[in-house]
């Protein structure tokens, strides 16, 4: 019989989740901010104490101010339902049927099992239904998303079913390729794998149009 640290460990090697959406309580905004950068900034101190840091030194007597604010102002920005960007779409005037694909849009998230950085490319498609989305808008989904302490898969899913429900169309798909530093740094401490994901709505699930989509991305990966 395995005690709770093992089964929590087994569960963070795994990926296991619980739902598409992020463990995230329901007085998680009870506090202000700045009330949580404060906070924060104790819980960091205390932490770098305890690893025998000293705190009086010049270069590390800010460290925790300047690691609360991350966390709380950029790391996991995504976490505040202020922040998300709205998915402005317009009427597709001009009639364009077919696909239309955004490669490589740059990826920085947080692995929520070590807190370390998960680090690549999320490539979204969709076919329009009658609605079409600035193109800037789709990577400003993708980072919110990604603002927050994640796994890949769960990011993946968000990120199909937000567009999804502004575009008006199931037809709407995304693939992640990422390293993530919990691999790439820690435990095994492989510096070369990456790991890709996929998430395929509506007429993406029908092989063809799934081929043409990766073929675009020249990904060799079967899925």
């Amino acid at each position: 019989m395995t005690n709770n640290e093992d089964f929590q460990d087994e569960i963070g090697d795994n990926h296991i989740t619980t739902s598409a959406n992020n463990p995230i309580r329901n007085d998680a905004f009870d506090l202000t901010d700045d009330q949580k950068i404060e906070l924060i900034k104790k819980d960091v101190e205390n932490i770098l104490k305890t690893l025998g840091m000293d705190l009086t030194d010049d270069s590390m007597k800010g460290t925790p101010n300047r690691v609360a604010k991350m966390f709380v102002n950029e790391l996991f920005g995504g976490l505040n339902p202020a922040k998300k960007p709205k998915s402005s779409t317009f009427e597709n005037n001009y009639k364009y049927g077919e696909m239309l694909v955004e490669k490589n849009i740059t990826l920085y998230s947080t692995c929520e099992h070590h807190l370390l950085p998960i680090i690549g490319r999320a490539h979204v498609a969709y076919i329009s239904s009658g609605k079409v989305i600035g193109l800037s808008k789709m990577n400003r989904i993708v980072d919110y998303f990604s603002k927050r302490p994640q796994v890949q898969e769960r990011l993946t899913m968000q990120i199909v079913q937000e567009l999804q429900k502004a575009l008006n169309t199931q037809d709407v798909a995304c693939v992640i390729d990422a390293k993530h530093l919990c691999v790439n740094s820690r435990g095994i401490c492989d510096i070369e794998s990456s790991t890709v994901t996929s998430e395929f709505g509506g007429k993406f699930k029908e092989e063809q149009t799934r081929r043409e989509f990766l073929d675009y991305l020249k990904l060799e990966t079967k899925f």
